[in-house]
């Protein structure tokens, strides 16, 4: 398995956890850490065993406080460097390693465990779907520092929360806290302290106890209902549904008679 500084990453039966491991720094994201979230995104891709991943963050404080302003102030340039052509395509490089997770084959869970925010909140809505810790507090503040959430944020967020929602919350960069963040479904779970880990698991072992080709089958279909028409999204999922066909009826009869 290959070494990670800012990262730790651990496989548990059919469950990948990645964990954010930067607590000193509140978890904040920054190049290198960036780097190896791709790298754990290949090892998963490439690791058929793995049926659900889970990311969260080290400690108690923070899933991901976002991008590192320290790393900034003191001269790292995060978009440019000589691999890079130009700002839009150091941008476009940073953010596709988010969607790197969205179009895993397998279901990705963040399990928030405190602050969500910036850069941090734009890689949990690249997850199929979040769970916080019940004092978990989201934001996306880049108006606020001069910028906007250019790493998925602003297309994400309206499909998760409503385009209203999501242009209040980006306009603003306000801070909500996890029982808001459940109300208006940007997260579909909130859990008492020191039970976060606990409950995610738990799910997502039961995930993993289903047909994996079905799973990942009914993910694929999903995906395809937030970029294309009714008509193009209902056509893909019968596809999918006949391909995988076989693998139901072995799978779903004992399911049935049980």
């Amino acid at each position: 398995m290959s070494a990670y500084r800012d990262l730790i990453y651990d496989v548990q039966g059919h469950i990948a956890v990645i964990t954010l491991n930067r607590p000193k720094a509140m978890n904040a994201w920054y190049r290198g850490m960036n780097n190896e979230l791709k790298q754990a995104a290949i090892e998963i891709g490439n690791d058929p065993n793995v049926r659900v991943v889970i990311i969260t963050g080290s400690g108690e404080k923070s899933f991901s406080s976002g991008i590192d302003l320290k790393k900034i102030a003191a001269g790292e340039n995060f978009i440019t460097g000589p691999e890079i052509r130009d700002y839009y395509d150091g941008i476009s490089k940073l953010r596709d390693v988010f969607t790197m997770y969205e179009k895993l084959a397998v279901p990705v869970i963040a399990a928030i465990n405190g602050y969500c925010l910036g850069g941090g909140l734009e890689l949990a809505l690249a997850c199929d779907f979040r769970v916080a810790v019940e004092y978990s507090v989201f934001s996306l503040p880049e108006v606020q520092l001069g910028i906007i959430p250019d790493l998925g944020g602003c297309q994400r967020l309206p499909r998760a929360v409503g385009i209203g929602k999501a242009k209040e919350l980006i306009y603003t960069g306000k801070r909500i806290e996890a029982p808001e963040a459940l109300r208006i479904g940007l997260v579909q779970q909130i859990y008492a302290k020191g039970k976060l880990m606990e409950e995610t698991l738990k799910m997502a072992n039961e995930i993993a106890g289903y047909n994996p080709v079905v799973v990942q089958a009914a993910k694929r279909a999903c995906n395809v209902a937030m970029s294309y028409p009714l008509e193009i999204g209902l056509s893909f999922e019968t596809t999918s549904s006949a391909f995988t066909m076989n693998d139901t009826q072995h799978g779903t009869r004992p399911f049935a008679i049980k």
